[in-house]
C-alpha cells in the first residue's frame, strides 16, 4: 500500500528549481534597490547643489547691485564698498567685503575684516586679501562660505575698480560626476562715482 504521506511534499529537484528562481528574484530586487538608493542620492545631492548655487548666485547679486562701488578688482578676489552704514561718504573697514575664491580658484567665499573702531580706508590703500594690506586695521575676519566646493572661478569686470559697472563670476562644479559650468552677473545699480575725485583714485568729501 503506497504511503500518502508524500503525496504533498517536494523532490529535490523541485527545491533546487525552487531556490535558483528565488535567489534570481532577490537579487533583481537588491539591485532595483541599490539602483534607485544611488538615483534618490544623487537626486538628493543634485537638489542640495541646485539650492545651494541658487541661494550663492542671489546673494553675489544682491551684493554687488546694492554696493556703493567696486573699490579694488582682482583675479582671486574683488573688494567691494557694500553700503555707507555710517553715512559720513567715505570708505571704513567695516563697510568692505571681498568676494574671494583663493589663490586656488576652488572656492567663493565674503571675506570681512571687522574693527571695533571701524577706521577710514583710503581708496587707494585697498588692495587683494592675499597682500594683507588689511592688516593695520585688523581686529578680526570673517568669512561667509557661499560656494565652498567649486573650481576654475573666474572673476572678470567690466573695468578696473571703482569705475566696474558689470561684474561676472563662474566657476566649475561637479555634479553626477559630470562637471558643468555656472556663471552669474551682476551690474552696480548706485554707482557712486560722484564721490570720487577727477581721477577716480580717492575719495573726496563735500569741501573739497
Amino acid at each position: 500500500m503506497k504511503n500518502k504521506r508524500y503525496d504533498k511534499g517536494f523532490t529535490l529537484v523541485e527545491l533546487l528549481v525552487a531556490m535558483v528562481v528565488a535567489s534570481i528574484v532577490f537579487t533583481a530586487v537588491a539591485t532595483l534597490a541599490y539602483a534607485l538608493g544611488k538615483a534618490n542620492d544623487s537626486t538628493g545631492d543634485t537638489s542640495r547643489k541646485q539650492a545651494q548655487l541658487r541661494y550663492a548666485t542671489l546673494r553675489i547679486s544682491e551684493l554687488i547691485r546694492n554696493c556703493k562701488f567696486v573699490a579694488k578688482t582682482g583675479v582671486n578676489d574683488t573688494a567691494i564698498w557694500a553700503s555707507d552704514d555710517n553715512g559720513n561718504k567715505k570708505i571704513n573697514i567695516n563697510e568692505l567685503v571681498y568676494i574671494d575664491a583663493g589663490t586656488n580658484r576652488d572656492h567663493i567665499q565674503l571675506y570681512k575684516c571687522n574693527n571695533s573702531s571701524n577706521p577710514e580706508v583710503a581708496l587707494s590703500n585697498i588692495d587683494s586679501v592675499g597682500t594683507s594690506w588689511w592688516l593695520e586695521y585688523y581686529n578680526s575676519e570673517s568669512y561667509t562660505a557661499i560656494i565652498p566646493q567649486c573650481s576654475n572661478v573666474q572673476i572678470s569686470c567690466d573695468a578696473a575698480g571703482p569705475m566696474t559697472k558689470f561684474v561676472s563670476i563662474s566657476f566649475d562644479i561637479v555634479e553626477n560626476g559630470v562637471v558643468r559650468q555656472y556663471e552669474t552677473n551682476a551690474a552696480v545699480r548706485g554707482w557712486a562715482g560722484h564721490l570720487l575725485n577727477t581721477t577716480c583714485n580717492a575719495i573726496v568729501s563735500d569741501d573739497d
